[in-house]
């Protein structure tokens, strides 16, 4: 099955920018749903944003939008979420994931739905 690797982490002030990324052992990782959750201590794993197999279509948690960017690179095997405007309330653990589903319905997404999940970098935003 297919492996991933989060990086990109860190401590960062509030209103600052990080991004993160995700890496891929296979190629196979292009035609996957792809996405980006997160889970703070006492939380739920919660969805943060996720794009479509072609890339064409993003989707992001009402809490993140305008804020945050998924994008992924083909050729590189790659997710990456450019996260800026960051808040304290964005503290968390955040998870690289992918669906071998042909298409992932994000607006109703629960971590259920996801078949693969790397082991998460930690994301902290001082206020």
């Amino acid at each position: 099955q297919v492996q991933l690797v989060e990086s990109g982490g860190g401590l960062v002030q509030a209103g600052g920018s990080l991004r993160l990324s995700c890496t891929a052992s296979e190629r196979t990782f292009s035609s996957y749903a792809k996405g980006w959750f997160r889970q703070a201590p006492g939380k739920e794993r919660e969805f943060v944003a996720g794009i479509d197999w072609s890339g064409s279509s993003r989707a992001y948690a009402d809490s993140v939008k305008g804020r945050f960017t998924i994008s992924r690179d083909i050729a590189k095997n790659t997710m990456s979420l450019q996260m800026n405007s960051l808040k304290p309330g964005d503290t968390a653990v955040y998870y690289c994931a992918a669906s071998a589903s042909i298409s992932v319905s994000w607006a109703t997404v629960r971590p259920g739905t996801m078949d693969y999940w790397g082991k998460g970098t930690q994301v902290t935003v001082s206020s």
